[in-house]
């Protein structure tokens, strides 16, 4: 009989399975998504950038590889945004109150062991990878820590607080991918070639205007918890036009760059892409209400899938040259 009893019945076992989908469901939220899609984007493109600098080269070469270092960026990359919804909970309940730990779908314990568990195994699967993507991934989670946790918490100082954001998407991860995979594709001499350098300048530029547009909607937790930003000192307005006059010089910059020409790229694909891409950013900010939040953040959203689609654009230029 209680071999009988202990039996799911079919109601309870469509329950447990509803429990761990929304587990997942919300450990995927944890992970930030845009952040993972661009981390994604990023460690696929500078691949494919340094397998196009080696014509001899096929595209599959060095796939476990590849595999390794995507694991290894996600770990960190789950690692960096879970510390940082950890230290600010209560900013959170008033800012992103869908998230996970903000929500009370993870509770703080589940959190940190994520967060323990992600971190440590960023670090080792990058060790095992190669010492290039052990620098690349260390000094992010480094640099991820000091922005989110006491008593350093950069996220509290405008300047620092960018530059942790694009000092990371903007040169270490980058310059220490293109390394790594040239390391581990051919053991290439360290040297970085015109696209790479023109990729690089650009995601600076452009994950400076990140930084900046990601405190617009969260201008309310920000004021209520003393978090200082650009968007209080300086206004909304303000910032959104400097945010779009950043991204725009980036896309000028790649129109001149695209006009000039660049050993190993489709010039003509790569001036054109661009400007494309300039005149659809300026269409669409017109309708952005900067009274409205909702309008806000999705308009954020939208640069961030601006941001993915360079990822696309540079490999695309170098491969079909």
């Amino acid at each position: 009989m209680s071999q009988i009893s202990d039996i799911q019945s079919p109601g309870e076992q469509l329950g447990a399975v509803r429990q761990v989908r929304q587990w997942f469901y919300s450990l995927w939220k944890f992970s930030r998504p845009h952040t993972i899609i661009g981390t994604t984007l990023s460690v696929v493109a500078l691949y494919a950038i340094a397998v196009a600098q080696e014509p001899d080269l096929p595209l599959g070469s060095g796939g476990i590889q590849l595999l390794g270092t995507l694991v290894a960026c996600w770990c960190g990359n789950v690692y960096i945004v879970g510390l940082n919804q950890l230290c600010d909970v209560e900013i959170d309940k008033i800012n992103k109150p869908h998230l996970p730990v903000a929500a009370g779908e993870f509770s703080r314990r589940t959190a940190q062991s994520i967060v323990a568990i992600t971190g440590i195994g960023a670090l080792l699967l990058a060790a095992l990878t190669g010492p290039w993507l052990l620098g690349t991934v260390g000094i992010s989670l480094a640099m991820g820590t000091a922005y989110s946790l006491p008593p350093v918490r950069l996220k509290r100082f405008p300047f620092w607080a960018g530059f942790c954001i694009y000092t990371v998407r903007g040169l270490v991860v980058n310059l220490g991918l293109f390394w790594h995979f040239s390391w581990t594709l051919s053991d290439a001499t360290i040297s970085v070639p015109p696209v790479v350098l023109a990729l690089t300048l650009f995601i600076l530029g452009f994950t400076f205007a990140i930084a900046i547009f990601k405190d617009i909607p969260d201008m309310e937790g920000d004021r209520i918890y003393n978090i200082s930003t650009f968007t209080l000192r300086l206004g909304a307005k303000v910032v959104f036009y400097l945010g779009l006059g950043a991204i725009s010089a980036c896309y000028l910059s790649a129109i001149v760059v695209g006009l000039l020409g660049i050993k190993g790229v489709n010039s003509i694909g790569l001036a054109v892409s661009h400007f494309l891409a300039l005149g659809l950013l300026w269409w669409c900010s017109f309708d952005v209400d900067l009274q409205d939040k909702k309008a806000i953040a999705s308009f954020y959203q939208f640069i961030w899938k601006l941001f993915f689609l360079e990822y696309l654009i540079f490999p695309a230029a170098c491969l079909f040259k």
